[in-house]
């Protein structure tokens, strides 16, 4: 009876937990991983996702639980045999993570939520939302220079910069799948955070003028414009960067059941839940991957702040870009709808109707903000593309 006992004591998370050196470091998971419940719960940061990630974070690294094992999918060779009949529960989850499936399908969901109008009406945003992307360029070459990151890690880090947590995972697992945890967080927290970041640059790099500046109605778009903008965009992408199709591809489909007006049901379980269903998947295995020895590195608070270095950019490179738009136009342009070039939809689109408002009540940008938000979901996409395309 006493050596049962003492058996099952063994066995114990606490027992392994405080048999093990290194227990400190998963004591601060833990902690992290109830910080990030706090935040998606009581201050409503991304909760959607922030709150799985979190989870997945506490269950990957709960002694003893076996339910995620890294190694799996990250040698050389990964063998998907051994991880269906060795792998715990979340490595079976996390296949769709490591094969392409769920960012895709986050994607038609955003494609079938979204609006693409504003876009196919003013298609000078597509220049916006380019701007948009320079932060996924610079933070890229930082990473490099740091001598810390691989070619393949600093893309991985350098795409944080679209503000578009499903491309990031995309390029992620491609090319640096042991920071798919650090990239994934960083990518959700500064989502999550636009409404705090975003209009500091906004009044930095604005006059209170550009801010009032009240811009034209956008004209009517016709049901047959917005049936052949999907199927157009895709088949320039795909002639021009193969390897952004999955993501575009997906992005255009979802929205062409939504405009096409014969799929309703398709398109509403695309937004409803098939969305809900893939996001709680994506959410608890990118969590998973932040276990104690893969996460509190040197690299990952570098990661966060490349990351936030990324993101400040790409803001500052939408609004520029719309200066020197509303420059060219004679004063046609506010400026502000410039930060949505990030493609956060529709909350950065939302940031820039905000601090509009705050300089003029009767001022309405949601609108032409949505135009440069959906050129960036566009951006985002195809800079991935270049990433994987690259030779490495």
């Amino acid at each position: 009876m006493l050596e049962s006992l003492k058996n099952f004591l063994e066995t114990t998370g606490v027992a392994r937990l405080f048999a093990n050196e290194t227990w400190w470091q998963t004591a601060i998971m833990f902690l992290i991983a109830f910080v990030l419940v706090y935040l998606a719960i009581v201050k409503k940061f991304e909760p959607l996702l922030l709150l799985p990630i979190a989870i997945g974070m506490l269950l990957t690294n709960l002694p003893g639980a076996n339910m995620f094992h890294l190694d799996l999918f990250i040698a050389e060779e990964i063998s998907y045999s051994q991880v269906l009949h060795e792998g715990g529960l979340l490595d079976l989850l996390y296949m769709g993570v490591k094969l392409g499936i769920y960012p895709c399908l986050i994607f038609m969901g955003i494609g079938a939520m979204t609006d693409f109008s504003p876009l196919i009406s003013n298609p000078k945003s597509l220049l916006i939302g380019a701007g948009a992307q320079l932060g996924v360029f610079v933070a890229f070459s930082g990473a490099l220079l740091s001598g810390f990151f691989s070619p393949q890690e600093a893309a991985s880090i350098g795409i944080i910069g679209g503000a578009d947590g499903p491309t990031a995972i995309l390029v992620t697992k491609t090319l640096a799948p042991a920071l798919l945890g650090a990239i994934a967080i960083a990518a959700y927290s500064y989502m999550a955070l636009i409404p705090m970041i975003q209009p500091r640059f906004m009044k930095l790099l604005t006059t209170k003028k550009e801010r009032q500046i009240k811009m034209s109605a956008l004209r009517q778009v016709s049901k047959t414009e917005k049936i052949l903008f999907p199927i157009v965009v895709t088949f320039i992408v795909g002639m021009i960067i193969p390897d952004a199709v999955p993501l575009v591809g997906c992005l255009m489909f979802g929205n062409l059941l939504n405009v096409c007006g014969v799929t309703d049901r398709l398109s509403k379980t695309a937004q409803n839940e098939l969305m809900n269903i893939v996001t709680i998947f994506l959410g608890i295995t990118v969590g998973a991957t932040a276990s104690a020895e893969n996460f509190l590195r040197v690299q990952t608070l570098l990661i966060i702040a490349l990351g936030l270095v990324a993101f400040c950019i790409s803001t500052c490179g939408g609004l520029l870009t719309a200066k020197l738009m509303n420059w060219l136009s004679g004063g046609k342009i506010n400026p502000l709808i410039g930060s949505a070039g990030v493609s956060a939809v529709p909350m950065a689109a939302r940031v820039s109707q905000k601090v509009g408002q705050d300089e003029d009540p009767s001022n309405f940008l949601l609108m032409h903000a949505m135009g440069p938000n959906v050129a960036g979901v566009i951006g985002s996409a195809v800079a991935a593309g270049v990433f994987l395309s690259w030779v490495w």
